[in-house]
């Protein structure tokens, strides 16, 4: 690598002015700004902490405790248990005995696996409680306190392991896909004399099932530590308060005696290249990955130094390239791969090791030709580089999104900063403050030119050895199963190659070959409602527009048209309504394909979207002020000039057939297409498979497409944010009211079909196949004719939180027959049986019985048990979001947008309705609700 810290010194110099920057000590570098508005501490006993004011979103505040602990830690004997430990802090510790951690935590709204998670990694295991309301010391206390338990305080009760084991059981029965089997053969060779060959988180079930209680307390005593421990807390709060909790409830944690040594494992050099392929019957796609290991492009001791920027630039600048090219090519119906990415990045599960790493899917049943492809464009960057438009781009991209955070420095929520100051104590990431890394990283990228980052290729491929191929296949017989040799052959011949550099081919001509002359708004009036202007254009479309205060740099859309959905279209044509929303994907306008907008975009923050449900169509994106012009050229071309070219639809053909040719073996697949054929009867709503993808027509897509957007006066246009009047008008003058529309053609008329919705009635569908590793998949969804208003939209999510807690106690909890399971309850705008319950889930094949027949109790003891308090704690939760969601763009757009389709004003008085609901309200829409529709669809294994 001295070729690429050559050039580092040589930007160094340029950037800092110091011609001796590289030849310093690492130690004297100088080092990266940190952002004086975060209070950065560590204590007697080495536990750090990291404090930061932030009132976005106000009231509310995000407390994290990350360790420096992952399964990496663990003996052969352990393996597991650090993610068996993750699962024990929710289940009793000294000051929150039993469940009382969650329930107490669910009083103040805050939701287990939504505010309250943690992760397990090979590194690092993170825990969040965030969004927690905050206006109460004694709550700021509390918390703080749940984050001492989990650092000093778990009781690890031995009748608490126990119940776990059976749900980290059903975690490991859901993960066990064939990848994951395959995976963990092959880790051990492409980790030779490495831990890191054996220790996935998940660990192995005989440790699981038989360790004793005593050796997970011995873990936690060895490795919770305060000297691995950092508690961060950003929201709004006093710093100075928070600190002194900080310190008064963790100053007093001792450190153990004679603590073990936390060893970042190395990971040796290898001769030659290591092939690892593997395959199962289960795995689904024909993938690979090559990788070429290398010492970590930022040595450690350069860390927290300036040096970082420029590393940091040159790989943002390379990955973004390099996936920008993978994507370009990707595009030709010619490509041999159906999909790609690049990068360099840690190597797989190590952080001791850089890779350069290309992955690849094969679009038929042998990788060979995907990977020489693939393997041919590295070697194409390792010897032509990238070109200086190419590169332009790029820098064009990162500068935007800079240039975003920045507009918006005063507007970041509590999660931007927090996980800023994980990844610091994890991995010694810089923590500046918006306004220096903007600046930072223009200085760093005027001073870097193409060739710097065209010299990294060749310097990693230019080493000997340290290069990895690693695929996992599809074991049916069907898929060609290569050998070491010929990998090892494909990449002598693409070497031996004289491989031309890539030429970038970038239009010119504009997005709107011409546009018409620009229309007028003809009145403005105040939307009460909203608190908005609504324009009425001289086409006839009406605009609501209305400007906020709550991001600087945001501007949020949505179009909505009732009627004219997929009930519309008819079965004859099912295979265009399924295929449709791939084929948009590779959309182009007018002369402009996927590829074209690409580039054209890139720099810039611009996005439309079009899409059709069972009865509406809409249209959604988002912008910035600084780019309004370019979004309105493209709601312009998404009206009147959406194509997809032959060569992109058959590109995305090409990519369904290769990720669809192999989906019997895997039973997710199975699942969802036979419930889908049991709910639905019509074929419009069936689930896609290869016969839908080749009965589609790209001709008939378009029609639909075009037609859906004909006639603009059909939608009603929504603006929410930082909008300007006097720029805005303008420009809806030019885009909008130039639009083909007529009003007087416009028709809301919507005819519901059976056929569209979930079947009527009551019944159980079960399907059986065989399973490498047995599970009963479920899918569940009741409806009711119920009237939507807005107390019973927030009824139905009231009910389904009450039952998905039911679900969670008796379900995972006591029975560890699940991961994880849940209930949604939720009211549609429109349809025959608007009012809705569903939940699905993955469980142990033995308590399909048993959990269907509690399901069902449960739903219907729910027309009379329900209490106060099970409601009171997701009231909370819901007051807390509906007041969080008042100062939100997204919100505010579709709520205004959805509106539409009914008339129901959800979102005024949300808190005020929510607060009026009571039990007996609840028991009552459930009294109702269970003479309705009741569906159960059912996958378990054949064996």
């Amino acid at each position: 690598m001295k070729k690429i810290f050559a050039l580092l010194a040589l930007t160094l110099m340029v950037v800092f002015s110091s011609v001796s920057v590289m030849a310093q000590m690492p130690q004297q570098m100088p080092p990266s700004p940190v952002d004086p508005a975060v209070r950065i501490g560590t204590l007697p006993n080495g536990l750090k902490y990291y404090i930061r004011h932030n009132e976005k979103p106000k009231g509310q505040a995000d407390f994290y405790i990350a360790q420096n602990v992952g399964s990496i830690l663990e003996k052969d004997s352990q393996r597991g248990l650090a993610h068996f430990l993750e699962h024990m802090c929710f289940n009793g510790t000294e000051n929150f005995p039993g469940n009382s951690l969650v329930d107490w935590l669910g009083s103040i709204g805050v939701r287990f696996g939504q505010n309250l998670n943690a992760a397990t990694g090979v590194e690092t295991t993170i825990y969040n409680i965030t969004n927690v309301p905050v206006a109460r010391k004694s709550v700021q206390d509390s918390v703080l306190l749940i984050i001492h338990d989990w650092a000093d305080g778990l009781l690890l009760d031995p009748a608490e392991i126990d119940k776990e084991r059976g749900v980290i059981h059903e975690e490991w029965r859901r993960s066990n896909s064939g990848e994951m089997r395959q995976m963990e053969l092959l880790l051990p060779k492409i980790y030779p004399n490495s831990r890191y060959g054996e220790r996935l988180p998940i660990g192995t079930m005989e440790v699981v099932d038989n360790f004793p209680p005593q050796v997970l307390r011995d873990y936690y005593e060895e490795w919770y530590r305060p000297d691995l421990q950092a508690v961060i807390v950003v929201g709004d709060i006093d710093v100075d308060y928070i600190e002194g909790k900080i310190k008064e409830l963790f100053g007093p944690i001792k450190m153990p005696e004679n603590p073990s040594e936390r060893v970042y494992f190395p990971v040796e050099d290898t001769p030659g290249t290591i092939v690892a392929i593997g395959s199962d019957p289960e795995v689904r796609n024909a993938s690979f990955n090559f990788m070429v290991k290398v010492d970590p492009l930022l040595p450690e001791e350069y860390k927290e130094t300036m040096v970082a920027y420029t590393v940091d630039y040159l790989k943002a600048m390379f990955n973004t390239m390099i996936n920008n090219r993978f994507n370009e090519l990707a595009q030709n119906p010619e490509a041999e791969y159906a999909g790609a990415s690049g990068g360099i990045s840690d190597f797989y599960l190590a952080k001791t090791k850089d890779a350069l790493t290309i992955s690849g899917s094969a679009k038929g049943t042998d990788i060979r030709p995907a990977f020489e492809q693939l393997y041919r464009e590295l070697v194409r960057i390792q010897r032509g580089g990238f070109t200086i438009s190419e590169y332009e781009r790029a820098q064009n991209s990162l500068l935007n999104y800079l240039e975003n955070l920045y507009n918006e420095r005063n507007n970041q929520e509590n999660n931007y900063y927090v996980q800023q100051y994980v990844n610091n104590f994890t991995d010694r990431e810089t923590i500046e403050a918006i306004e220096d890394g903007l600046q930072i990283y223009k200085q760093v990228g005027s001073a870097v030119p193409v060739e710097a980052v065209n010299s990294i290729v060749p310097e990693i491929m230019g080493q000997p050895g340290n290069r990895v191929f690693l695929s996992i296949l599809p074991g049916n017989g069907e898929y060609y199963i290569p050998t070491e040799e010929e990998i090892l052959a494909i990449m002598a011949k693409v070497d031996a190659e004289d491989v031309p550099a890539f030429v970038d081919e970038v239009k010119a001509e504009p997005l709107i070959p011409a546009l018409p002359a620009p229309g007028k708004v003809v009145s403005q009036a105040h939307n009460q409602q909203w608190d908005a202007t609504e324009l009425t254009l001289s086409n006839g479309v009406k605009v609501i527009v209305k400007p906020t205060p709550f991001k600087d740099n945001q501007i949020c859309f949505e179009a909505a048209a009732i009627g004219g959905g997929i009930s519309t279209i008819p079965d004859a044509q099912a295979a265009d309504v399924i295929m449709m929303p791939y084929a948009l994907s590779m959309k182009g306008l007018g002369d402009y394909t996927n590829n074209d907008l690409r580039k054209y975009l890139q720099g810039k923050t611009a996005y439309v979207g079009f899409s059709m449900d069972d009865y509406n169509r809409s249209l959604s994106g988002e912008t910035t002020p600084k780019d309004i012009k370019t979004f309105m050229e493209l709601l312009y071309m998404n009206f009147t000039a959406v194509t997809v070219p032959e060569d992109s639809y058959q590109t995305i053909v090409q990519q369904l057939n290769a990720q669809l040719a192999n989906a019997a073996v895997d039973p997710s697949f199975i699942f969802a297409t036979d419930a889908y054929k049991y709910f639905y009867a019509s074929p419009k709503k069936q689930y896609i498979n290869l016969d839908i993808v080749a009965k589609a027509n790209r001709e008939n897509i378009v029609k639909i497409a075009r037609n859906a957007t004909a006639n603009a006066a059909d939608f009603q246009m929504v603006f929410v944010g930082a909008i300007d009047m006097e720029t805005f008008i303008p420009l809806v003058e030019q885009y909008i009211a130039t639009l083909p529309a007529d009003a007087s053609k416009v028709n809301k008329e919507v005819k519901y079909d059976q056929a569209i919705q979930v079947r009527a009635g009551r019944g159980t569908d079960i399907n059986k196949m065989e399973m490498q590793t047995p599970q009963t998949y479920v899918y569940l969804w009741a409806d009711a004719p119920i009237q939507y208003t807005a107390k019973n939209r927030f009824i139905a999510e009231l009910v389904g939180e009450v039952l998905g807690k039911r679900l969670l106690k008796t379900v995972r909890e006591d029975w560890g027959a699940v991961y994880s399971i849940g209930a949604q309850g939720v009211m549609l705008r429109q349809g025959l049986d608007p009012a809705v319950i569903l939940t699905s889930f993955p469980m142990k094949p033995e308590f399909k019985d048993k959990v269907l027949e509690y399901i069902a109790k449960e739903m219907h003891n729910m027309e009379s048990d329900i209490t106060e308090d099970q409601i009171a704690e997701f009231k909370e939760a819901m007051v807390k979001e509906a007041i969080e969601d008042r100062e939100n763009n997204e919100t505010w757009v579709g709520t205004i947008s959805a509106t539409y389709y009914n008339g129901v004003d959800i979102f005024n008085n949300k808190v005020e309705v929510i607060n009026s609901i009571t039990a007996a309200d609840c028991m009552n829409y459930m009294k109702e609700f269970n003479k309705g529709n009741y569906q159960v669809s059912v996958l378990e294994p054949a064996q």
